[in-house]
């Protein structure tokens, strides 16, 4: 290395100098140096004396920077090599990864729960009895037919009351895991994405027998926020480009919409905001965009945003039985809407919420287990065809293929988000009031539903708007050692409907429900939000069927036939549960 040369010179021109001093003075014994008979040549020897031991010493000390210069090196090059490798994590690991994992216990305790007497259900399965109707059942019926039989029974008083029970699921425990993936390309350009497994302990199936709710239906929109066994699912992915245009802030994003856990289930959650859409209308999977601007800077109002967004809740000409056949009439199903934050210091946020659906089917492509099933076949070919019924005695699974477009949807919410702190203390609450309009265009042309007379919020065959709204509230308390107390409490009237199906619940979206839901909790946090305990009770107190279901009239609880209840029909659920969350 240069410097172990140039040491290497110093050292010999020194040890020249020494040679020729040596040779130019002659030795002399007599004299010592500093006597008084120290003459000329003396006090020369001993300065030759001082200085052969100057470069003695400067030679030690020389060889001791050589070998601590050696040290030296080797720790820059150790050090080089450690920089040259983060270097290198930062140039190859363009993906930054985050880890979300929770245990929850539940113990979920059913009151009340109708379901029709196996007497009536077997009806469906008696072989139909042309010559006298009343003998028989419906099995091989037609559509007139059964429709004809229902409605003698209901005249008559022939349909039985419903058989009631409570059951109880004293101990439930899941595991939910999810992996957040973000890559940032420069200031513009970045991507986020997030794979998530839910999983019930002890059971890998995702399947579930069909109670009458959306959520009991293995759809896209909801395959990875209920527990679906331990698969993985992709459930966001999607990039953001960010430009500015006259002060005008902007984003376009493309993909799988985080439209998951939205305002305001953060509180609830306690996390920062999981998706975009209002939770109240919206907690459902898809694909779609988003065009953003920030419009604060041209309204001097703090936070001003609007944003449009879009997405397809259903591709009707790819996956299914009559994909790219000449009598496919099935449209596909857009989404339509804005999001506006209309006020927003830090402290508090009032937010707005407009959504629009367009051809509403009578399902999502998905696969659950009908309690029967049930086809409909033209044997006579003479164009009316005849309905079969099987009991599903061996829990088969059953693909529900939407048939029909029953209508559109328009949904709004508003909600006012603050903390207190600035008046009482360190208290959160969140207000929001929403509601919904549904259109329906026709009947459902499935054979469990077109039996019923069945389509967008009506049934017997009726085509009529409904509206229907919400309320939900909520307040957090501060409490010892930074933990929090929470009070919720939602209520949607009879018509109330919105595509809040991928809730993460094991009974139902909350928000879906047509009746009244309180729910408390506390959270306590261990290591800050990264690692937080939460215990709290929910109870459902159900008013009309059918809750998050768009198909058939809601029926007042206490109203319930059992031709009301081929599906189980819930009154009450108390849902007690506790957590331990671990998210970095």
């Amino acid at each position: 290395m240069k410097r172990k040369k140039t040491s290497f010179k110093l050292l010999l021109f020194l040890m020249g100098i020494t040679l020729m001093l040596t040779i130019s003075i002659p030795l002399q014994a007599a004299a010592k140096c500093g006597s008084p008979d120290c003459d000329e040549n003396c006090k020369s020897k001993c300065r030759m004396q001082k200085l052969k031991s100057e470069v003695q010493i400067l030679n030690e000390k020389i060889e001791k920077l050589e070998k601590n210069s050696s040290w030296a090196q080797e720790d820059i090059g150790d050090l080089s090599n450690r920089l040259d490798a983060a270097e290198m994590h930062t140039a190859t690991d363009k993906v930054s990864f985050g880890v979300y994992f929770r245990t929850q216990a539940h113990s979920i305790h059913y009151e009340n729960t109708m379901v029709a007497p196996q007497s009536f259900m077997g009806g469906f399965f008696i072989p139909y009895n042309p010559a006298n109707p009343l003998q028989g059942g419906f099995n091989g019926a037609t559509l007139s037919q059964i429709q004809q039989g229902l409605q003698y029974y209901a005249m008559n008083n022939l349909i039985p009351p419903v058989e009631s029970y409570d059951t109880d699921n004293d101990i439930i425990y899941t595991n939910k895991f999810r992996l957040d993936m973000k890559a940032k390309v420069n200031e513009n350009l970045s991507f986020a994405g997030r794979l998530a497994a839910y999983k019930v302990f002890g059971d890998s199936t995702e399947l579930k027998f069909n109670q009458g709710s959306l959520g009991d239906v293995t759809f896209d929109g909801t395959s990875s926020s209920l527990p679906r066994g331990d698969t993985i699912h992709l459930e966001r992915a999607y990039f953001v480009y960010k430009d500015e245009y006259k002060n005008v802030p902007m984003n376009l994003s493309i993909g799988r919409r985080p439209s998951t856990d939205g305002p305001p289930l953060e509180y609830g959650n306690y996390s920062e905001v999981g998706g975009s859409p209002l939770a109240t209308i919206i907690n459902w999977q898809f694909d779609g965009a988003s065009l953003g601007f920030g419009l604060e800077n041209i309204t001097h109002i703090p936070g001003f945003s609007f944003k449009l967004c879009y997405g397809i809740g259903f591709e009707s000409d790819w996956g299914n039985s009559y994909s790219n056949t000449p009598h496919n009439d099935l449209s596909d199903v857009h989404l339509f809407g804005f999001i506006s934050d209309f006020y927003d210091n830090g402290k508090t946020n009032l937010m707005f919420n407009y959504a629009h659906a367009w051809d509403i089917t009578d399902g999502f492509t998905g696969t659950t287990v009908m309690p029967m099933i049930v086809s409909k076949i033209d044997q006579d070919n003479d164009g009316t065809p005849e309905y079969y019924f099987e009991p599903n005695t061996g829990g088969f699974v059953s693909r529900i293929q939407p048939m029909t477009n029953i209508g559109d949807w328009d949904a709004a919410s508003l909600l006012l988000r603050t903390n207190l702190s600035n008046v009482l203390a360190d208290i959160d609450f969140f207000l929001a009031g929403s509601m919904s309009h549904t259109s329906p265009s026709q009947i459902s042309n499935i054979p469990f539903y077109e039996m019923m007379g069945m389509g967008l919020l009506n049934s017997n065959g009726e085509l009529k708007s409904r509206d229907g709204y919400s309320i939900y509230t909520g307040i957090l308390f501060p409490m010892p050692l930074k933990a929090r107390l929470g009070l919720e409490y939602n209520w949607g009237s009879e018509y109330w409907f919105n595509f809040t199906g991928a809730e993460d619940s094991l009974i139902g979206s909350k928000l879906a429900v047509r009746g009244d839901v309180y729910e408390a909790y506390y959270i306590q946090p261990i290591v800050k939000r990264n690692f937080f305990v939460k215990v709290g009770t929910q109870y459902y107190d159900y008013e009309y069927t059918g809750s998050g279901n768009p198909l058939g009239a809601p029926v007042k609880i206490s109203e319930v036939t059992s031709l009301d209840a081929l599906n189980p029909v819930v009154d009450k659920v108390w849902n007690y549960y506790a957590s331990v969350t671990f998210n970095f």
